[in-house]
């Protein structure tokens, strides 16, 4: 299922009816940030299939970009017509912060370790997840060893990355970016050059997947969760992370976080869905079909799926960015962003 496609006639629905599509007692509503519901089958459905078949609850599944979810979450906060809630960092911090969210504490919760929830009880890890780039490798005869090997003219109109600002993974580029090159001025410096091979702006980064595995691109963003679960249906591509000036692979953990929307229809049903999202028996799955970790540390993966995403990880430092300074710093970064690429 296409990932911008999916509820399209929801999400009219909603617009016209101002909330009647959400009247009946026995559902609950989920605005996420794409990658779980990726192919067939896939983690969303098969648990939203369970939780409907345990409690006779129906998720309504509504899907964006991580900004495009919060920014919806936002505009209906007169009227919200969202339970729950999942997105990447930093929009479920800036969700937090804006008072989208609602304290609650989930079955479970003893299992996620401190630095994966929120200190105000507002959102969790749901999946763990981290920052990646995918190439094509039939295309190219081995993944770009460096940021600075993008600047090659052989990449013109061959890259494309989601942007910063409006998509997760977008802005996880910027963020690593920054990083790699050691401040915000050489990161902002590298972006400018890179726009001579940039595509353009892209709103998702889920649809750039089929892009790379066709040939139109050759390079593009990801996470490594949603990238690892489209290679069955993209045999063309391929993880990688190209390294910064000093020559460090890099990366940095972007979970999918849930939280219940302050002011939910259902805030009940809201609750029922998040516990048993987390719960163990869900948070078993996760390696297995969405190719994600789980956020429990009571769930250890180790099946083929787990040692996969540990192999890619191989050679790459993990670092953790400071998201309070991140969240403090988004709307001047990304407009620094804008304003080096013109975009």
């Amino acid at each position: 299922m296409k990932r911008h496609q999916i509820l399209a006639a929801l999400l009219a629905a909603t617009a016209i009816t101002g909330g009647a599509a959400y009247a009946d007692d026995n559902v609950v509503t989920i605005y996420s940030a794409d990658g779980l519901h990726d192919g067939t089958p896939n983690w969303y459905q098969t648990q939203f299939d369970a939780f409907t078949k345990a409690t006779g609850i129906t998720v309504q599944y509504v899907e964006s970009g991580s900004g495009g979810v919060v920014e919806r979450v936002a505009k209906e906060a007169s009227n919200p017509q969202a339970d729950v809630l999942v997105t990447l960092p930093p929009f479920v911090q800036k969700a937090a912060a804006d008072g989208l969210l609602q304290p609650y504490t989930p079955a479970g919760a003893d299992q996620i370790p401190a630095d994966s929830k929120d200190a105000g009880g507002n959102f969790e890890a749901l999946v763990n997840n981290y920052m990646s780039f995918i190439y094509n490798a039939s295309a190219l005869p081995e993944a770009p060893k460096s940021f600075d090997d993008l600047l090659d003219p052989k990449f013109k109109d061959k890259i494309q990355y989601s942007t910063p600002g409006q998509a997760g993974d977008g802005t996880a580029v910027m963020i690593e970016v920054n990083h790699a090159y050691g401040s915000k001025d050489a990161g902002f410096a590298f972006f400018k050059k890179l726009q001579d091979n940039n595509v353009g702006p892209s709103s998702s980064t889920g649809k750039l997947t089929a892009l790379v595995n066709k040939g139109e691109l050759f390079v593009a963003n990801g996470d490594l969760q949603m990238n690892m679960s489209q290679m069955a249906d993209n045999p063309n591509i391929k993880v990688f992370w190209p390294a910064g000036p000093d020559g460090t692979r890099s990366t940095f953990a972007l979970p999918y976080y849930v939280g219940l929307v302050k002011g939910a229809p259902h805030p009940d049903n809201g609750k029922k869905l998040i516990d048993f999202l987390l719960s163990k028996d869900a948070q078993t799955t996760i390696t297995s079909i969405a190719l994600g970790l789980p956020a429990r540390s009571d769930v250890t993966p180790t099946d083929k799926a787990g040692m996969a995403l540990s192999d890619a990880l191989k050679g790459v430092t993990i670092w953790t960015p400071d998201w309070a300074a991140v969240l403090k710093d988004f709307d001047a970064d990304t407009q620094m962003w804008h304003t080096a690429t013109g975009s």
